[in-house]
């Protein structure tokens, strides 16, 4: 019998299928109908006290359009254009035309530039009339200054919804801190975003707390810890991943007293190097490497030993940044092996954070400090959908049941 082989051709337009250009698809598609939305109820304002004859409103929403799709550079993104009913009796009826999605648009011009400014920039007034004119082209209107505080003002209610959502049913046992800095306007003080990051019992990843603090005081964590408690998370993590910064531990431990601590090894050896001249950085931080990579804590003592014999009587600052902080730089050895990689570094902030820093830069003349927070909320949430589970998402449940973990190995003897 003669097997049929079905094989997938390569798209004609050039587009391969994959997650993450579905995933930006679909972001896209996302910004793009708030951006409509948005429009819409600048026009249903301006109409809000016509009534008819009965007392009702003369302009109501009817529905959608069809919809469509817009080629961009990402490909086809489908799109919808809300429809409004006029109820009066004038002979001529208000209409809504999306100044966005134009009744006939069926291609975006200058398609390289769509993404970029509409999912993750798009928040200022110039950043619309530039993303306007990469959709539409160069003779495109901008978008009134009216539909864009409307827009920005929208992204800050998504905010304050998402930060009074109820945790009571999470659950997590890995959580990463740090306090992130950029600067709104060329003319205030930096601005610090405290970020706390989670992975839950199946290994997923997400923003958990997201606050405007003060210079990472320990009045800034605390406030917002405790209002995570507040909302339900009552379930102490199992391990917090942080910087030497003292106002989050400071917190952390009188807020969730039983999680353990372990220090970011990338914000560790940048201290340490950095008390050192740079003739021997090189050298160091191969040292330092050597104690963090070590497959075993007995092999990571030796390793760390050996450097604070090696450079301890020339550079005793560099050492001393080192050794405070011994035992809780070690602590992952306690946790699965599998887990290293993302439990010894604040990497999952840092990376999501590099986006924030670049887009803000970007715009710092015109972004204050709420509009600020609001956006970094929104890149983070858009990149957090694209984050991938743990390693060894598997172990979750087995530190949760307090399963004990020797250099990385389940320790069968306590399981039974």
């Amino acid at each position: 019998m003669t097997k049929t082989i079905i094989t997938t051709l390569p798209d004609p337009h050039g587009f391969s299928p994959d997650p993450l250009t579905d995933l930006l698809r679909s972001g896209a598609r996302g910004l793009i109908q708030q951006a409509v939305e948005a429009e819409l109820s600048v026009l249903l304002e301006a109409y809000s006290g016509d009534r008819i004859e009965d007392g009702r409103a003369r302009l109501v929403r009817h529905g959608h359009l069809p919809e469509r799709e817009v080629m961009t550079g990402i490909g086809a993104v489908p799109v919808k254009v809300p429809r409004v009913r006029d109820r009066g009796d004038t002979a001529e009826k208000v209409r809504f035309t999306s100044t966005i999605l134009p009744p006939y648009l069926r291609k975006a011009k200058s398609i390289e530039e769509l993404l970029p400014w509409l999912y993750l920039k798009g928040i200022s007034t110039g950043d619309f009339h530039e993303a306007l004119a990469a959709l539409l082209g160069p003779n495109a209107a901008g978008l009134s200054s009216t539909t864009i505080s409307r827009l920005k003002a929208d992204w800050w209610d998504e905010y304050d919804r998402w930060q009074r959502r109820d945790l009571s049913t999470c659950r997590f046992v890995y959580i990463w801190a740090d306090g992130v800095y950029f600067r709104p306007r060329m003319a205030e003080e930096k601005q610090c975003v405290l970020v706390l990051i989670g992975a839950d019992e199946w290994g997923r990843k997400e923003i958990i707390g997201l606050a405007d603090g003060y210079r990472e005081s320990t009045q800034s964590w605390r406030e917002l810890l405790l209002d995570l408690q507040r909302r339900g998370l009552t379930h102490a993590p199992d391990l917090a991943i942080g910087d030497g910064a003292l106002g989050f531990w400071h917190a952390l431990r009188e807020v969730f007293g039983a999680t353990k601590e372990q220090r970011c090894w990338f914000h560790k050896t940048g201290n340490v190097l950095n008390a050192m001249p740079k003739s021997v950085q090189a050298k160091a931080k191969g040292h330092l490497h050597d104690i963090w990579q070590a497959e075993t804590r007995v092999e990571a003592e030796v390793a760390f030993d050996f450097f604070v014999a090696s450079y301890g009587v020339k550079y005793d600052k560099a050492v001393g940044k080192l050794t405070k902080d011994r035992d809780v730089l070690l602590a992952f050895y306690d946790f699965p092996a599998e887990h290293w990689k993302h439990i010894r570094t604040t990497n999952p902030i840092e990376s999501t954070f590099a986006t924030v820093r670049h887009r803000t830069g970007k715009t710092k003349g015109c972004l204050s400090r709420k509009t600020g927070l609001a956006m970094a909320f929104k890149l983070m949430m858009s990149a957090q959908t694209k984050w991938r589970k743990l390693d060894g998402a598997n172990r979750m449940p087995e530190i949760i049941e307090g399963i004990e973990f020797k250099d990385g190995i389940k320790q069968l003897q306590n399981a039974a």
